[in-house]
């Protein structure tokens, strides 16, 4: 059973990147919205969640709160190992560098990806709590279930966007589309061979919040009002925010 209604978080995934892909030509507004919506993910789903799995306190913080400050370290520490990060110099005048980086070869393209890939873990981890739901009963399953495909759009909406941020090749967004979009169906299955204590779960969801809010912060946002009218991008990000502020209200 919870393999089988994990299909539909498939098919919420794909809309969401197909969504993405679509409004390509408008890419500011795409990454405004993209940058609201990961901010009210991690607001409103992702660390409220980690808070009510995890009961550790180390050092008297709660344990996916250290997880939310290390992801966002880690992913701040992938960008400077990958280059010193120019704050999007490229935008005040035409340069080279003797060093260059083509498209899809900067610090930028280097994050979305790995923060692509932590979406998809982010699915899997929705496919997991799909099955355990269910493991609880059916009334939890169907709950479970509404709440993780309401959000599963904004993951493919994500991913997409994520993977393809300073790239001209889609094909990497694609390919980390679709393993978006089949994590959910693979963690539903998995959950047929054993359990993930919320010990584990909790910590995980803080570490991904972390990154979420790096990538929206540092990359997204930027990215997005470097070359339009700003006006309209704010406007998307606060309708991406407001967007997931009322599907969590209506989920819970």
């Amino acid at each position: 059973m919870a393999v089988l209604v994990s299909v539909l978080a498939f098919a919420m995934t794909l809309a969401g990147g197909l969504a993405a892909m679509r409004v390509r030509d408008h890419r500011h507004l795409v990454l405004g919205l993209a940058g609201g919506l990961m901010l009210g993910v991690v607001a409103f789903d992702l660390i409220p969640e980690s808070l009510d799995l995890a009961d550790a306190h180390p050092l008297g913080v709660p344990a996916p709160m250290i997880g939310f400050a290390a992801g966002f370290l880690l992913l701040h520490v992938v960008e400077q190992a990958v280059a010193i990060h120019r704050a999007h110099e490229d935008e005040y005048a035409p340069h080279v560098h003797a060093h260059g980086h083509g498209p899809g070869h900067g610090p930028g393209s280097r994050a979305g990806l790995l923060a692509a890939l932590a979406l998809v873990l982010h699915s899997l981890v929705d496919g997991i709590s799909i099955g355990l739901g269910f493991q609880s009963g059916r009334d939890v399953g169907i709950a479970v279930t509404l709440a993780v495909i309401t959000h599963d759009f904004a993951d493919g909406f994500n991913t997409f966007t994520a993977a393809s941020l300073r790239r001209t090749d889609r094909r990497p967004a694609l390919a980390l589309l679709l393993a978006d979009a089949l994590a959910p169906i693979a963690g539903a299955a998995l959950t047929t061979l054993g359990t993930v204590p919320d010990a584990v779960l909790g910590p995980y969801l803080g570490l991904f919040a972390g990154v979420l809010l790096y990538l929206a912060a540092a990359e997204i946002l930027p990215e997005a009002h470097s070359r339009h009218p700003r006006v309209l991008t704010l406007c998307a990000t606060g309708l991406g925010l407001l967007a997931v502020l009322l599907v969590a209200g209506i989920a819970h």
